[in-house]
Formats: C-alpha cells, structure tokens, sequence
C-alpha cells in the first residue's frame, strides 16, 4: 500500500473517535449487526473487511476458529490494538483492492466499507475469490431510501435521496445504496442474494430524534423493528452466497 493511500485513509481517522457525529447511530447499528450476523453465520473462520469503530469487530471475535481483519489504515489499525490488547484476531494492512490470500473464509464480513471504496464492484467480484464454497457474505451499506431521507425529500430539505449528507462526507462516504440496486450489484458480481434486513428504523434526523431523549429500550424497538423493513431503515445488511 502506497504512502499516499496510507494517508487518504488515514484523515478520516477522527472520525471513528467516541463522541463524533452521529455516534448514537453508529453505537446503536454498530452493536446491532454483528449479533445478526452470527444468527446466520456456521462458524469456522471469518474474514472481516475494515475495523471502523472496532464494535463488530470485538463482538464477532471468539465465535470464530480464525478471525482476520483487512484494513487500509495503519492509523485505525494501531489506535484499535491499543484499545483491544487482548483479543485473538490478525489483523492485515492492506488495500482492499490489492489484498490477496490463498485461504478460503466461510464468512466473509464486509461491514459498511462499500460506500467508501472508488470501485464497489470490483471489491465484491475480487473478494468473491476468498469465500469458501457454502460460504456467505454479509454486506451492510447505508440505505439511501430511509425513512428520514424520503421525509427531507418530501419536505424539500434534500434534493436526492442519494446526496450525500454532512456524516456521509465526515466518514469519507462516496455513495449510499437502495436494496434494490445492492441485490442487483451482488447478481452482476457473481453472488446470490439470500436475504436482506433493515439497521435502524430512523423516521427522523439524529438530531431530532436525540431532543426527543428516547430511552434505551424504545431505541432498541426501533432497531427490533427495523429488520423487517430494509427498505426504511437507515441501513441495511444483505446476505449472500456464491451462485454456480
């Protein structure tokens, strides 16, 4: 990985810090998902694509036989096993575009890193290479077509539904996703969509709904309630297979 990539990655560190913005979405996603992903996994070994706020990551270790992480920032990279001395994982400094292994995972964890990479397709075509037969992936995106979304459009605060916001570019976001367009995207890429689920039913802002001081477990209803509803949520999480 070349010092300049190294650096580009590097200046959204910030963002990944306790107390950013929009941290309550992240805090309530980021501990939501993972528990959704070993529902579904079959164990064995993990390949998992970024370390972000390192949530998944600490959930999702030791439910695994081997777990190896792939991050392009040497910065989030260091700052993670400082705060998690203790946890059995490798972790690998590499682009994701340019990493390569001869081994074969049986769940590969792509938690939020294609709205941050220039090529999304290519990204699932060449990781398509590392997951083992009968293997799944779980990709989960930012949902372009959630609830808040439409509401800013109909209300004329937000041109597009797909214009990206001031957290999208804080976090180094070059797009969002619809559900529709992440099946079609995963089919031309080579895999089976098996099933899709929402992150965050998220009727308001961030703002807005943090005024509103809703308790933990009406959060937590939001989060139960959203995985029926994808097309809604504030983020989704789509499972799939190989297709041969």
């Amino acid at each position: 990985m070349t010092d300049a990539i190294s650096q580009d990655l590097d200046q959204f560190a910030g963002a990944y810090q306790p107390g950013a913005l929009y941290a309550l979405d992240n805090e309530l996603i980021l501990n939501w998902y993972p528990h959704r992903v070993l529902d579904q996994a079959k164990g064995g070994s993990l390949l998992e694509l970024g370390v972000g706020h390192g949530y998944a990551t600490r959930i999702l270790n030791g439910h695994f036989e081997r777990h190896v992480i792939v991050d392009g920032s040497g910065a989030v990279i260091e700052q993670f096993k400082a705060q998690n001395p203790d946890l059995s994982l490798e972790m690998v400094e590499s682009y994701f575009e340019t990493f390569d292994t001869e081994e074969r995972f049986d769940t590969i964890c792509m938690g939020f890193v294609l709205e941050h990479v220039d090529d999304p397709a290519d990204i699932l075509t060449r990781f398509r290479r590392f997951l083992a037969p009968g293997g799944s992936i779980f990709v989960t995106v930012p949902n372009a077509e959630s609830m808040h979304r439409r509401v800013g459009n109909a209300a004329g605060l937000l041109p597009d539904v797909f214009t990206l916001g001031e957290g999208d570019l804080q976090f180094g976001h070059q797009r969002l996703f619809s559900v529709g367009g992440m099946n079609a995207l995963l089919e031309q890429c080579g895999y089976e969509p098996v099933k899709s689920e929402g992150l965050f039913f998220k009727p308001l802002t961030t703002g807005q709904i943090q005024k509103l001081d809703l308790t933990p477990e009406i959060l937590q209803g939001l989060m139960a309630v959203g995985v029926d509803y994808p097309e809604l949520c504030c983020a989704f999480m789509t499972r799939a297979r190989l297709r041969y």
